[in-house]
């Protein structure tokens, strides 16, 4: 009788038996596991740990030694039983908070890269090699928005990393991060890359590199290696519940550092571009309402007054879809391009403006830390008698000279309220200026106007709003529903 064994258990004997066998085999078994096409990351670690360093960062914090309470405080003299205040003044002391962290050489000269966050308020840094030796850092400069610090440290004939070209990587190959978690210096992790170009909450000018790679603290500002041991990656950020590796890490593209540190190398600071819009997503129903081929693109909402934007003639509904040639494929990618010009900068925007492509050319102006938009107030809607919802469920009312005049606008129609299962950023106390439908733009000067031109409307038809909400102004799409 023959005996047949299921796959499972005879891969668990034949690991047994192996595990029993000379050493001779394990050359063999490296060779197997490389032609069933597993990475090995031994010559890599070898080649390229020596440039990854230990970053060591030391804050003094003052604070006071007790409880700063004043003698008519009702506790001052129950503290006072307890030693806790002294007579006089409480005196104050400074305290030492420690960090950790890593990053890697890139020049033989003893230039580092890390994170900024690493190396934030630090009155002290210090930088270990893997041969033991100790470096005292100078600070050349840091970025918090790309999350990027440039250290030096006075050492020659140092080994340093490649830098590789992130273009080229791709979702699914395999990547390496060497670093510090929890203090354990050179520390290797593997894993793959999960996506490119992603987006996280506050932070729209990096597009990160999603990895599966076991990140902790202590990893910030090491490099993400891939299997040529190239660097095409900082460790920044994690997804975590508990604090620690969840399996979503988050690396900083090398092209985005590079360019950082090339500017804080050569003065110290980072300078971007700006053009002066406010943008929004090009979602399908969108596109279709303007009558885009596919979406893509920067959907302008707003133009800032006397901006570089307004200067060169772009409109709000413009959606620019090329700059100097290059494809903005969603509306993300604008300011991350936008921003890697030099201020001064001529740039040629391509736009689509009611049905065609046209090319306005714009000088950049440079982007102010103090000039990120802030939250603006909401304009009290005027009450007005209630009238009958449209087909897209919309109860829409006039506004009045005073009212138009208060919001600074010539036309527009105020909704009062929605009804039934209207799909869209539509609020009540939003006005709508403009309708763009089929990829003609129509300027709503009464309700009777835009209810009028909906009734002409196929069932399911894409129709785009332009909306004003207190100093803001943007576009909804939403579909034709008869009300539903």
């Amino acid at each position: 009788m023959k005996l047949s064994l299921p796959p499972s258990v005879s891969a668990a004997l034949l690991a047994a038996v192996l595990s029993l066998a000379s050493p001779a085999i394990a050359p063999a078994l490296a060779q197997t596991r490389a032609a069933a096409g597993l990475p090995d990351f031994t010559e890599l670690y070898e080649k390229q740990g020596p440039a990854v360093v230990s970053i060591d960062v030391t804050q003094k914090i003052r604070r006071s030694s007790g409880p700063q309470l004043s003698e008519d405080d009702p506790f001052y003299e129950f503290f006072r039983r307890f030693g806790q205040v002294p007579r006089g003044r409480t005196p104050e002391r400074d305290i030492e908070a420690q960090a950790a962290g890593s990053g890697f050489i890139f020049s033989a000269d003893g230039y580092i890269i890390t994170n900024a966050h690493v190396v934030e308020n630090a009155d002290e840094v210090t930088v270990r090699l893997t041969d033991r030796r100790e470096f005292k850092a100078k600070v050349i400069g840091s970025d918090k928005r790309t999350d990027i610090a440039l250290l030096k440290i006075d050492a020659n004939n140092l080994p340093r990393v490649t830098i590789g070209d992130v273009e080229k990587a791709k979702v699914g190959e395999w990547v390496v991060a060497i670093g510090k978690p929890f203090g354990l210096e050179n520390s290797m992790t593997a894993g793959i890359i999960s996506a490119k170009g992603r987006d996280l909450p506050q932070e729209n000018l990096v597009p990160f590199l999603q990895t599966d790679v076991a990140i902790n603290p202590g990893n910030s500002g090491g490099p993400l290696f891939n299997l040529r041991g190239e660097v095409i990656g900082i460790n920044s950020l994690i997804f975590s519940r508990s604090g620690g590796y969840m399996g979503l890490s988050f690396a900083i593209p090398i092209d985005v550092a590079m360019n950082t540190v090339q500017q804080l190398k050569e003065k110290g600071r980072v300078t971007r571009g700006r053009i002066g819009v406010q943008i929004q997503e090009v979602m399908r129903d969108t596109a279709e309402a303007f009558n885009l081929a596919r979406p893509m693109g920067a959907l302008v909402n707003s133009v800032e007054k006397g901006g570089p934007s307004e200067k060169a003639g772009i409109e709000p509904g413009d959606i620019i879809l090329k700059v100097d040639g290059r494809e903005v494929r969603t509306s993300s990618e604008l300011p991350r391009i936008i921003t890697a010009v030099r201020p001064g900068t001529n740039v040629n925007l391509t736009v689509w403006r009611k049905g065609a492509q046209r090319d306005v050319k714009v000088t950049v102006a440079e982007l102010k830390d103090d000039q990120a938009a802030s939250p603006q107030p909401r304009r009290n809607a005027p009450q007005r008698e209630r009238a009958k919802p449209n087909r897209m469920g919309l109860v829409l009312s006039d506004l009045t000279d005073e009212q138009k005049k208060e919001l600074d606008i010539k036309a527009g129609v105020l909704v009062e309220d929605i009804t039934g299962s209207v799909r869209g950023n539509v609020q009540p106390g939003d006005v709508v200026l403009a309708v763009i439908s089929r990829g003609q733009t129509t300027e709503v000067r009464t309700a009777e106007q835009m209810n009028a031109l909906l009734a002409k409307l196929d069932r399911g038809a894409s129709v785009t709003l332009q909306l004003k909400r207190g100093e803001n102004t943007f576009f909804s799409t939403l579909r034709i529903n008869n009300g539903e």
